[in-house]
């Protein structure tokens, strides 16, 4: 019995990284073409709308998440993952293409291991959580509010703490993913949608960051 438990547990996790790689390969895609194709110029009277969108979808995901129907929380996740990309395209026109390149590659090493911390370590995560989403919320505020000052220093500060938050998030969200996968009382496959849109997230947020401090901008 317990090797069955152990064998739909890590059907479940392959299931969530494979949802993972699809929904980056589509923001990854759709950035690229909405770049490209110049369509990021000719709709960005629209992009206040597409980031409220992201948020909705984003709260939306987080709060019913339980009540919402599997194949609801897919769409979603993909939606989410389609705007993403069409707000990505602006880093092909500020960052060099090697930076996009390396930064790609650097996150995913990084990813790796942060996730196999996650799923290996025995100690209890409950309360790494919640410290890291305190944190995380005053450095968006910190954010925020230096967008009007512009603090150079600061924003470089701020870019480090959330790099640093995220990387938390990842081993916390992964171990939460594995303790998750192993509660038969809760749709499996939903679980791998909400594992691949918590790790997705934990990865462009990550991705972001690393592009932001080592990248080299377009001049």
């Amino acid at each position: 019995m317990e090797d069955t438990i152990i064998v739909d547990s890590n059907k479940t996790l392959r299931q969530t990284f494979l949802w993972m790689f699809l929904g980056l390969l589509s923001t990854g895609i759709i950035s690229a073409y909405t770049y490209y194709t110049g369509a990021f110029i000719s709709i960005a009277g629209a992009w206040t709308g597409i980031l409220i969108a992201q948020v909705v979808i984003a709260v939306v995901f987080g709060l019913c998440f339980h009540k919402l129907p599997t194949g609801v929380v897919t769409f979603l996740f993909f939606l989410y993952s389609i705007l993403t990309g069409v707000t990505f395209s602006v880093i092909f026109a500020v960052f060099e293409l090697t930076s996009v390149a390396y930064a790609l590659l650097a996150t995913a090493g990084f990813f790796g291991v942060l996730a196999f911390i996650g799923y290996t370590t025995k100690k209890d995560l409950s309360k790494f959580g919640t410290v890291l989403m305190a944190v995380l919320i005053i450095a968006i505020v910190l954010t925020l509010i230096n967008l009007f000052v512009g603090n150079s220093i600061l924003d470089l500060f701020l870019d480090w703490v959330v790099l640093i938050v995220f990387a938390g998030l990842t081993i916390y969200d992964m171990n939460k993913i594995k303790m998750m996968s192993q509660n038969y009382g809760i749709d499996q496959e939903k679980i791998a949608i909400y594992g691949a849109m918590q790790l997705y997230l934990d990865f462009i947020n990550m991705f972001l960051r690393i592009l932001e401090i080592f990248g080299s901008r377009r001049k």
